[in-house]
């Protein structure tokens, strides 16, 4: 990846939004929730000598409104401070 993040911000590529319901039921794109997952693709730094809590590839949870959208070689992205991480998924 050609970004790289400065102090404590994360690029985050977001899961895809579910097309189906679980019974089977297909959801159209108006009514499709914003992913709250995703998989961190590269890593800041960290801020005033604190060192960063999550790293490249860990799987998270975040806000449903948190970072900045951004669309880089094709590819949707949310760029967001580490803050807004609210779980780091096993």
């Amino acid at each position: 990846m050609k970004m790289k993040p400065i102090n404590d911000r994360v690029v985050v590529e977001p899961a895809k939004a579910d097309t189906k319901t679980s019974g089977g039921i297909i959801i159209p794109d108006t009514a499709k929730e914003k992913p709250q997952k995703g998989k961190i693709v590269a890593v800041g730094p960290g801020k005033d000598g604190i060192k960063m809590s999550v790293k490249k590839g860990d799987k998270v949870l975040y806000g449903k409104y948190s970072g900045q959208e951004i669309n880089f070689e094709g590819k949707d992205y949310l760029i967001m401070r580490e803050d807004d991480i609210l779980v780091i998924l096993g």
